[in-house]
């Protein structure tokens, strides 16, 4: 149970505080030039433009203005209680206006002495002062440090002053610009300083130039840049001149920055490079606090602190990020949320550490609020600690369990991130993965020892393997810990010799690229999951080669147990589009590519659950097709938005699907039959959606890095391909109806029946811009709303229109001949699709049925599937009794069949003894609705 604490936070709390002593001793006058509540930039700009009236050149007035900001926040966080995002945005604030002030006031004097540094086409050259760390993130601390690099434009020289003397190099122009900025800020005068500075993180550290062009910027990164700086660069941001914050030359940087952050693979590479960082960090702290135990309890840098949960953060937006941009954002806290939204961490535990960092934060202030020193570690004055305790509403007892409850729980998670799911505990300076102590890893000879002979003989020809000969010493060691690990799995029983040849292939073709070799190190467990889908079929493997990224969806808990949500995946992809535009990546091939990776991720998830026997076939048909629909729906929206001659803001647009998409009974791979229809006035209607459909289509069907989406079929559009390929409303309407002359076949009508409308206008317009007819309800016809019930109306009309049965049947049976001709069958086997007695004989015989017989009968008219369809006409007296209910069976069996063979890659064609029961109750279904009575 709390404490209540003995001596609550109140007016005049924060005077423990020997720095708020100092600051009142010293600057009582100046105090009251900072209003009321909360600092701002305008109320620090004026109390800095009030010191400036009084006398003090820009570096005192900066010097004062920061005490003033600091005497504020001490009173607002220990005795007002304010939020942490207060505190640090107001010293981020602080930090902003200090270095855009000093940049401006250096650069002013140094274009007087030696003219503006210009480019290679004599335009103005900019200066960047980018802030890393908590500055970058907005979330800066009340006595941090503060990380900067300095980043100019373009090397070239100055213009000369006035008498064109003075011209200088543009290195030599930002070198001295940078000395006199950390003059103006960095400096300890009477005032004290504005921030420390530190220039460490810059391009070879405190060897390398202390500005640096944008050029060797790039150069630097993608030669030399190390794991650990993506972690810095994370955060980077530009923080002045404020100018420059919102140019568009700074773009360029981002540019430089993103690529070198966010790789565009998972990278689980960058585990080792921060168990290596970490371990440093680790025994730094141990090496201050030998000897002095009370340095152990640094709430940044010790077991536990803010610097874990940082890390934390910074491991899982680095590895994902380049695939996922919605993850990435600076501030820790939010970034917290979006992993969270993602689904790469409980939200408790993410709610959890987003407590323990506020609240390890706010003790690390109150620390610094002491005596006004960069240190994280708790005093151990006794009422120093009280007063911490006190002005976080806590006593001293309570404090200290909640600090460590907290420091427990960092500790524990960032543990097992960096060891593999299951390992809570951690010790020794690294977690997971290889570490000090572990044996080099097997060489191949003696694993191939450890093998049975299939195995053995396929992992033996990795002796001459060119690639496997050309990989690095840490490659080749994670690769050998890969077999030995599979080794003992496979000698337990765990997998099975199948799955380890197929990963012995899979790794072959991958073993460029390293990153796959970290993750199933990183991650056993999915390295077991993944041992388990190739084991069950070949098809994955076959994919996960072609898509290899998708494999570490395998490493959520929920993979098997979850099924497609379209609402889900949408929002999703808005969130990435929204994430690309803030940084200005939002290009076609970037889309293109980011639709893929979607697509083919809930592909394989569907494909997971599959092999694992988790859905049946029958729901695998409803997630792809659903997933189908939802990609449509989001390219056709994102390609309406880029298309530069559109019209209108909402297209009056419509997609109708047929066969298996229409049926909702779509497999792995399988084409989309569409059709594409308009319905509006507008002169150039036909030109603009023209260049629609054929832009949706491009979007859909090119090859991209990431492969492509789906094959396109229009073939069943008014007249096949001869035909426009989108065609207004009116016209499909007409040809499906046979007014006129032009119109449809029945063979064209059998398809109708497995048609369904697949988006319209609706779900293309943004929110709130729909057209609306009077008082809200639909807007007539012509607006392109309604297209949905006047499709409806037209399936119907034809499905129902008046027949004669006897032609009629005898049109079906001609084109089931013509069909069974261009898919011949070898005498003595049995096609499960095309032989007498498959799968398109109930197909047709449902066709036949649903046009003969849905004028009388409704229940016939809803595209429901075949199975549901079969059972309806037998409840409707149309089949003989029993043999509706026996063909639906018999077919939902074939259709399992065709879908394991498919997945196993063996061929569709079966010994006729093996389904001579289904095979049997499908041809008596095509007696009973094709022999005249």
């Amino acid at each position: 149970m709390q404490q209540s604490p003995p001596n609550p936070p109140g007016k005049g709390f924060a005077e423990h505080s020997r720095f708020l002593q100092r600051l009142h001793r010293r600057y009582a006058d100046e105090l009251p030039l900072l209003p009321e509540g909360l600092p701002t930039r305008e109320t620090m700009a004026a109390a800095l433009e009030a010191l400036a009236a009084r006398g003090h050149e820009t570096g005192a007035a900066l010097r004062i203005l920061r005490q003033l900001v600091m005497e504020r926040l001490m009173r607002l966080d220990c005795e007002q209680q304010a939020p942490l995002q207060d505190i640090t945005r107001a010293m981020t604030w602080l930090a902003e206006l200090a270095l855009d002030r000093a940049c401006v006031q250096v650069r002013a004097e140094l274009d007087a002495r030696h003219g503006t540094p210009r480019g290679p086409d004599g335009q103005p050259v900019e200066l960047w002062i980018v802030g890393m760390g908590k500055l970058g993130a907005r979330e800066l601390n009340v006595s941090s440090d503060i990380d900067l690099i300095y980043v100019y434009e373009h090397d070239g020289e100055t213009a000369g002053n006035a008498e064109g003397r003075g011209r200088i190099s543009n290195h030599e122009y930002f070198g001295q610009a940078v000395k006199a900025i950390y003059t103006l800020v960095g400096d300890t005068t009477e005032h004290g300083f504005v921030f420390r500075v530190d220039l460490a993180l810059r391009p070879n550290g405190n060897s390398g130039p202390a500005a640096v062009s944008l050029a060797a910027l790039e150069e630097y990164l993608q030669v030399q840049g190390r794991e650990w700086e993506r972690f810095a660069w994370l955060k980077s941001r530009v923080v002045a001149p404020r100018d420059a914050v919102i140019g568009e030359p700074v773009q360029a940087l981002r540019g430089v920055v993103l690529p070198f952050v966010f790789r565009r693979y998972l990278d689980y590479s960058v585990f080792d490079a921060l168990r290596s960082l970490h371990r440093q960090i680790r025994e730094h702290a141990a090496k201050r606090s030998a000897g002095h135990p009370e340095r152990a309890n640094d709430v940044k840098l010790s077991r536990g602190g803010i610097r874990e949960i940082e890390f934390t953060v910074q491991l899982l937006q680095v590895v994902r990020g380049g695939q996922f941009p919605e993850l990435r954002c600076r501030p820790t806290l939010e970034a917290l949320q979006r992993i969270a939204r993602a689904g790469l961490m409980p939200q408790e535990t993410a709610d959890a550490l987003a407590d323990a960092y506020t609240f390890l934060r706010q003790v690390e202030h109150r620390i610094q609020y002491l005596d006004d020193q960069q240190t994280h570690v708790l005093p151990t004055r006794d009422d120093d600690l009280a007063w911490i305790a006190q002005s976080l509403g806590l006593g001293t007892c309570a404090f200290l369990h909640q600090l460590d409850a907290h420091r427990e729980l960092v500790a524990q998670e960032f543990d097992t991130l960096l060891g593999g799911a299951g390992k809570k505990q951690c010790s020794g300076g690294g977690c997971g993965g290889p570490r000090a102590g572990t044996p080099p890893p097997p060489e191949l000879e003696s694993l191939l020892n450890q093998l049975p002979p299939a195995v053995r003989e396929r992992l033996a020809e990795w002796r001459t393997h060119p690639r496997v000969q050309s990989l690095s010493d840490e490659s080749r060691e994670r690769l050998l810990r890969l077999v030995q690990r599979t080794a003992r799995w496979l000698a337990d029983g765990q997998v099975n010799e199948d799955a380890v040849v197929r990963l012995i292939g899979w790794l072959e073709s991958l073993l460029r690229r390293d990153i796959y070799l970290a993750l199933l190190l990183e991650r056993p467990s999915v390295h077991e999951h993944l041992l388990h889908l190739l084991g069950a079929a070949k098809w994955p493997a076959r994919y996960m080669l072609q898509h290899p990224g998708v494999i570490d969806e395998l490493a959520g808990e929920a993979l098997l147990a979850e099924r497609f949500v379209p609402q889900d995946f949408e929002r999703e992809l808005a969130l990435r589009l929204q994430s690309l535009r803030t940084t200005g990546e939002d290009d076609d091939e970037t889309l293109l590519n980011l639709l893929r990776r979607a697509q083919h991720a809930e592909t394989f998830r569907t494909l997971a659950r599959d092999v694992e026997h988790r859905i049946t076939v029958e729901q695998v048909a409803d997630d792809l097709s659903a997933l189908a629909d939802s990609v449509l729906r989001v390219t056709a929206q994102w390609c309406w938005s880029r298309l530069k001659n559109r019209h209108r803001e909402v297209p009056q647009f419509a997609i109708i699907g047929y066969g298996k998409l229409g049926g909702k009974e779509l497999g792995y791979g399988s084409d989309l039959d569409i059709v594409f229809v308009f319905d509006d006035d507008d002169e150039r209607a036909s030109e603009v959606y023209a260049a629609f459909v054929r832009k949706l289509i491009n979007w859909l069907t090119v090859k991209t890095a990431e492969g492509d989406l789906f094959e396109i079929d229009t073939a069943l559009r008014p007249n096949g391909n001869s035909g426009l390929l989108v065609t207004s409303f009116t016209a499909y309407s007409n040809y499906q109806q046979r007014r006129g002359s032009n119109t449809a076949w029945t063979w064209e009508h059998q398809a109708m029946t497995r048609a369904r409308f697949l988006l319209g206008t609706e779900d293309l317009a943004p929110p709130g811009a729909l057209p609306l007819g009077p008082e809200g309800t639909d807007a007539p016809a012509g607006s392109g709303r309604g297209l949905r019930e006047r499709f409806d109306a037209v399936r119907e009309a034809v499905i129902t229109a008046p027949r004669d049965p006897a032609a009629l049947r005898e049109e079906i049976v001609t084109m089931r001949e013509r069909v069974r001709a261009a898919h011949p069958v070898p005498a003595g086997q049995f096609d499960v699709k095309h032989s007498a007695g498959g799968m398109v004989d109930a197909e047709f015989a449902v066709q036949y049925l649903v046009l003969s017989q849905s004028a009388s009968h409704p229940s016939l008219r809803e595209n429901v599937g075949n199975i549901a369809l079969l059972q309806r006409a037998e409840a409707a007296g149309f089949l003989p009794d029993g043999v509706g209910a026996a063909a639906a069976a018999a077919y939902r069996t074939l259709r399992q069949v065709q879908h394991r063979a498919r997945l196993n890659e063996q061929p569709t064609r079966v010994d006729p003894a093996t389904l001579a029961a289904e095979r049997d109750t499908i041809l008596a279904l095509w007696r009973a609705v094709f022999t005249p009575a």
